[in-house]
C-alpha cells in the first residue's frame, strides 16, 4: 500500500575528479590499477540467482598490453540465452509489482556505491579492459553512469506524476506500466556508462532484461553487475550473458514475449535486427519497442571568423580522445582557406605532442584501440590513404600491434570532399580535413549535410553570429547533437540528451525523459462515481 507521494528532485551532475599530482584520487586509482593487475578473475554469467560458468573460458587482455591476462569470462551458448529469458520472465511479476520507491532506491544505492566504494575500481577496470586514460574513464564509467542512474530515477518520477484531467463525477488516472514481456539490452565496448544504462533504464521502469555486452567490455560490465546485486537488485531482473550476437538474436527475437531491444552498436547490425523483428511480428504478443543508437560520421565546420586555437582544440580533443572510438568523435573537418595553413600547422603540432602508451602512465593521452578486428579495419584506411594521390598524411600514419593495438593519431588532408575517409565511419584515431574556399561557407554547409548517411553529432565554430544561425538552420537534420564553438563529443546526462537520426539511430535521447517513455506502456483508467442507470439521453424527449 502506498502511504505517501515520494519525490526525487533533479540531481546535480557528478563532479569530475581531476587525478592531478598529489590528489587522493590519483593515489587511490593507482592502487586500484595495481590490485586489479595482481589477480586473474573468473567471470561468470549472471542468470537468475546463479553465477553460471562453462567449459569455454576466454581470456581478457588489456588492448595496450596483450601479454597480460586480467581474467577469463565464461562464454555461453544458446541454452544460456534461453535460461536468461526464462529467468527474466520468472522474475517479471514480482518486479513489476514492486513499489516505485523500492525500485528507485536500488538504483540510487548503486549510484552511491559507484560514487564512493567502487569508484576507483570501476575507473581502473575500464582503463585496463577498454584502454582508456584516467580522464576518459572517469567521465564515462564513474560520472556518466552515476548520472544515468540518478537522473533516470528523477525523470521516471516526473513521468509517473503526469496524470490526465478529471471532470465532475469522474476520476481519470494513468498507469505507466512496464512492457509485456522482456527487453534485450545489447551494449557496446566503448562506454561503460552505456553498458550500464541500457539495461537499467528499462529495468527501472519495471521491465526485466537480458543483457548482452560486447565481449571487449565484459571486464567492467561484470563489476557493474556485482554493484547492482549489492544494491539489492532482485535475482532475474537483469541477466548478464556472454553469448554471440546471432545466437542471442535467434533466441530473443524468436520468443513470443520479446517486448523490445535497447541497442547501441553498428548501423548494419541494427538494420538486421529491425528486419528480423519485422519478419517475426506474427510471433509477438505486442509490437516490440526498437531503440537504437548506431554509427556516426561526425563533422566540424569552421567559419572564416572562427578562433584558430578553438578550432585546433576542438579537433584535437574531438577526434583523438579515446583513440576516436566514440560514435560522436570528430571524423571529418571543413576548414576555410583563410586559416587552413595555421590550423593545420597548430593541429599537427598538437597531435605530435600527444604521448601514446599504456594507461598506467598517466602522461599518455593516447592508448590502444580495442582489439585486432578494429586495428585491422582502421589501419586499412590509413594504408589506402597512403596510396591515394588525392590525399596527404599530415601527421601520424604509423601503427604497431607488437605489444598492443597502437595506432598513431592520424590527420589526412584530402582534395576530394567525397573521398572514402570523408564519408565512411572509421571509428578510430583518423581525422580527414577538407579545405574549402573561404567565400563558399554556405555552399560548404550543403556539402556537410549531404556527404554522410549519418546524423549523430556535429559542430560549427564561428564568431560571426549570422554564420552560426545559418549553420544551425541548414544543418538542422545533419546532427542530433549539435555543438556551437565546441567539440562534437562529451554529452552530459541531463544537459545534452544524446542521440541522432538518419543512419545514426532512432534518436530516443539517452539521458532524458524521452528514452524512458519507450520502456513504458500507458494504461488510462476512468472511474465513474455515479454510473447512469438508463441508456436514454435528453435529446430523445419531445417537449
Amino acid at each position: 500500500m502506498s502511504i505517501g507521494t515520494f519525490s526525487y528532485p533533479q540531481p546535480s551532475n557528478e563532479p569530475v575528479l581531476a587525478y592531478a599530482p598529489g590528489t587522493p584520487e590519483k593515489t587511490g586509482l593507482k592502487k586500484a590499477l595495481a590490485e586489479l593487475k595482481k589477480k586473474q578473475i573468473d567471470i561468470p554469467m549472471y542468470i537468475g540467482g546463479k553465477q553460471v560458468r562453462t567449459e569455454k573460458k576466454v581470456a581478457i587482455h588489456p588492448p595496450h598490453e596483450l601479454s597480460h591476462v586480467l581474467g577469463y569470462y565464461n562464454a555461453g551458448e544458446e541454452k544460456h540465452a534461453e535460461m536468461a529469458v526464462a529467468a527474466a520472465l520468472q522474475a517479471k511479476e514480482k518486479w513489476a509489482a514492486m513499489s516505485w520507491e523500492t525500485r528507485a532506491h536500488i538504483f540510487l544505492k548503486a549510484a552511491d556505491l559507484l560514487a564512493t566504494k567502487y569508484r576507483y575500481q570501476m575507473v581502473a577496470a575500464t582503463m585496463l579492459g577498454q584502454s582508456k586514460n584516467p580522464f576518459q574513464s572517469e567521465i564515462d564509467s564513474a560520472c556518466e553512469l552515476i548520472d544515468f542512474l540518478r537522473y533516470n530515477v528523477h525523470f521516471l518520477s516526473e513521468i509517473y506524476k503526469q496524470q490526465p484531467v478529471s471532470s465532475p463525477g469522474v476520476h481519470n488516472r494513468m498507469e505507466w506500466r512496464p512492457l509485456e514481456g522482456f527487453v534485450l539490452a545489447v551494449t557496446p565496448f566503448n562506454f561503460t556508462a552505456i553498458g550500464g544504462n541500457l539495461p537499467t533504464s528499462a529495468a527501472m521502469c519495471g521491465n526485466v532484461v537480458v543483457w548482452k555486452p560486447a565481449n571487449t567490455q565484459i571486464y567492467s560490465a561484470q563489476l557493474f553487475m556485482r554493484i547492482l546485486k549489492e544494491a539489492g537488485l532482485p535475482d532475474g531482473v537483469i541477466n548478464l550473458v556472454y553469448v554471440d550476437g546471432p545466437t542471442i538474436g535467434k533466441v530473443c527475437f524468436g520468443h513470443s514475449h520479446f517486448a523490445g531491444v535497447h541497442f547501441t552498436g553498428s548501423t548494419g547490425v541494427f538494420n538486421n535486427m529491425w528486419k528480423v523483428i519485422g519478419e517475426n511480428m506474427g510471433l509477438y504478443r505486442s509490437y516490440p519497442r526498437i531503440v537504437g543508437e548506431t554509427g556516426g560520421k561526425d563533422f566540424v565546420i569552421a567559419h572564416p571568423s572562427a578562433d584558430v586555437d578553438a578550432v585546433v582544440t576542438a579537433l584535437a580533443r574531438g577526434a583523438f580522445e579515446f583513440q576516436g572510438q566514440k560514435c560522436s568523435a570528430a571524423s571529418r573537418a571543413y576548414i576555410p582557406s583563410n586559416m587552413a595553413e595555421e590550423v593545420k600547422r597548430k593541429l599537427v603540432a598538437a597531435v605530435q605532442s600527444m604521448k601514446m602508451g599504456t594507461v598506467e602512465d598517466f602522461s599518455n593521452f593516447i592508448n590502444a584501440v580495442i582489439d585486432e578486428k578494429a586495428y585491422n579495419s582502421i589501419t586499412r584506411y590509413i594504408i589506402n590513404a597512403k596510396k591515394n594521390k588525392k590525399v596527404k598524411i599530415l601527421a601520424g600514419g604509423n601503427f604497431s600491434k607488437t605489444k598492443g593495438y597502437f595506432i598513431e593519431p592520424t590527420i589526412i588532408e584530402t582534395r576530394d570532399p567525397k573521398s572514402v575517409t570523408m564519408c565512411e565511419e572509421i571509428f578510430g584515431p583518423v581525422l580527414t580535413i577538407y579545405v574549402y574556399k573561404a567565400d563558399q561557407y554556405e555552399k560548404t554547409l550543403d556539402l556537410v549535410d549531404g556527404t554522410s548517411a549519418y546524423a549523430l553529432t556535429g559542430a560549427v565554430l564561428a564568431r560571426d553570429r549570422a554564420a552560426i544561425e545559418l549553420a544551425t538552420n541548414k544543418l538542422r537534420n545533419a546532427a542530433g547533437n549539435f555543438y556551437i564553438n565546441d567539440k562534437p563529443t562529451g554529452a552530459v546526462v541531463g544537459q545534452q540528451p544524446f542521440g541522432g537520426a538518419r543512419a545514426s539511430g532512432t534518436n530516443d535521447k539517452a539521458g532524458s525523459m524521452l528514452n524512458l517513455y519507450r520502456w513504458l506502456s500507458a494504461r488510462t483508467i476512468k472511474e465513474t462515481y455515479n454510473p447512469p442507470t438508463h441508456y436514454g439521453y435528453p435529446f430523445l424527449l419531445e417537449a
